[in-house]
């Protein structure tokens, strides 16, 4: 009889969301959180990456770094990042990324670039 009314009790606090540790989710380990941190966490390293890849872009590779820049920024931003200066950034290195990259084509006739002249 007690194993019956245990196993009823432990029903009842199953379907109700309540058990010894409070709400569902609440202490008990293995369950997703439901807050919206991963999701700022993502949009906040979308903007370091674009930041660093326009940056990196001003160097060597701006015709493809540039692009993936603007993109990863706008992401960044759409997603609402906490990081918006370092997305805006970004996207401004992007843009940069390709201004440089039609300077030199137009002087040079060239892709590529160095600084020896």
């Amino acid at each position: 009889m007690a194993l019956t009314t245990a196993r009823a009790a432990s029903r009842d606090a199953r379907s109700t969301g309540t058990g010894p540790t409070g709400p569902a989710g609440a202490g008990s380990a293995g369950t997703p959180s439901t807050g919206r941190r991963p999701a700022s966490r993502e949009a906040d390293g979308l903007a370091v990456a674009s930041f660093v890849l326009g940056l990196l872009g001003l160097l060597v590779m701006n015709i493809v770094l540039g692009p993936v820049a603007i993109v990863m920024a706008l992401l960044a931003l759409a997603r609402s990042t906490a990081r918006r200066g370092r997305a805006l950034l970004g996207l401004a290195l992007g843009v940069a990324d390709l201004a440089v990259l039609a300077v030199l084509v137009t002087a040079n006739g060239t892709v590529s670039w160095s600084l020896t002249g």
